[in-house]
């Protein structure tokens, strides 16, 4: 795998005190900005610290998936629906073929999901492995790809303008997203949950929030469901969550609301935060891509179907087990796909 280092630039060094063990991600973490503008070591943790997302997340089985019934208007229900795959190369899989480089909108922020590893300044995570995936699937062994830091708030501008062929930065689906652009079979399941301090006296996402400075990066879930029930907090918006996790180190942030997934690789950078109650969403992540490129859709869910097949030993589990299980224990496999068509 290639990587074009001279698509990111630095914008600036995350300088926060954070506690020996993990590593120096946090400590020094390059917040890098894309070209369309804007914006350690795995260490280990308690996993009985941690509330995982399991209960939510629907084990995937062999076999045809039952479309999913249409819904107009669109519902949460039948969100995560999308196209059946297909191994076909259309205009758009064409098109990157002809190329021959997949341009890839990822996180390097998000530890365990798409960062930049600090020994080795490799880009890893769950995320990055899954792209890797689809880049080999679709351009064969030691494909071009060429990642692109996106900035939660401009993952969907980036599709829309063909800045990149696709988003694999734990992008939440839902039905307002589904009217800008596509998206794939969902891959992970998680819901928004809140991350403070082991010893504040917040206790979830509830009236323990009230008066408190809670901080969420702009565009995510995460900020729709403070706006829509701010429990009387202060709503503070970043660029990243991982500008959040800096805040909350610095004093300046009471409290993150964000998924859990993400806000479980926050506390597994800084054993002085926590996941306080339980997630108060079930929320499904995709691979976005441009509305149009609806044989992209199905290239990618025909990766997808492949990448979750053979059970424990399938691609999906040994990425769990990789980057993800130390934190989020508990989850027995992927989530199952489900098709509108």
């Amino acid at each position: 795998m290639r990587v074009r280092a001279g698509e990111l630039v630095n914008l600036r060094a995350v300088l926060a005190p954070v506690a020996s063990g993990m590593g120096v991600m946090a400590a020094v973490a390059a917040v890098l900005v894309p070209v369309l503008g804007g914006d350690a070591e795995r260490a280990g943790r308690d996993p009985g610290r941690v509330s995982p997302s399991a209960a939510a997340h629907r084990a995937y089985g062999p076999g045809a998936a039952p479309a999913a019934p249409a819904a107009a208007p669109c519902t949460a229900r039948d969100a995560a629906a999308s196209l059946r795959p297909s191994a076909d190369d259309g205009a758009a899989v064409k098109r990157i073929k002809e190329r021959d480089q997949l341009v890839v909108g990822v996180d390097q922020n998000t530890y365990r999901w798409g960062y930049r590893n600090p020994s080795t300044g490799t880009l890893e995570g769950f995320d990055i492995d899954l792209a890797q995936a689809i880049a080999e699937d679709i351009l064969g062994p030691h494909p071009h790809v060429v990642f692109k830091t996106v900035p939660t708030n401009q993952r969907i501008p980036a599709l829309q303008k063909r800045a990149v062929d696709m988003v694999v930065r734990t992008m939440t689906i839902n039905c307002a997203r589904k009217q800008q652009v596509a998206f794939s079979t969902s891959y992970f399941q998680a819901g928004q949950q809140v991350l403070a301090p082991i010893d504040s006296p917040i206790k979830a996402f509830d009236g323990s929030l009230r008066g408190r400075r809670v901080c969420t990066a702009a565009g995510s879930t995460g900020e729709t469901a403070l706006r829509a029930q701010p429990h009387g907090a202060q709503v503070l918006t970043v660029p990243s969550q991982l500008d959040c996790l800096v805040r909350l180190q610095l004093g300046e942030a009471d409290a993150v609301v964000t998924d859990s997934a993400l806000a479980a690789a926050q506390a597994a950078q800084d054993p002085r935060v926590e996941l306080k109650g339980k997630p108060f969403t079930d929320e499904s992540y995709g691979v976005a891509m441009n509305k149009d490129d609806t044989d992209l859709v199905r290239r990618v869910n025909k990766v997808l179907d492949d990448y979750r097949g053979g059970g424990g030993h399938s691609a999906w589990m040994r990425a769990y087990r990789t980057w993800l299980k130390a934190d989020l224990p508990g989850i027995s496999g992927p989530p199952a796909p489900e098709y509108r068509d």
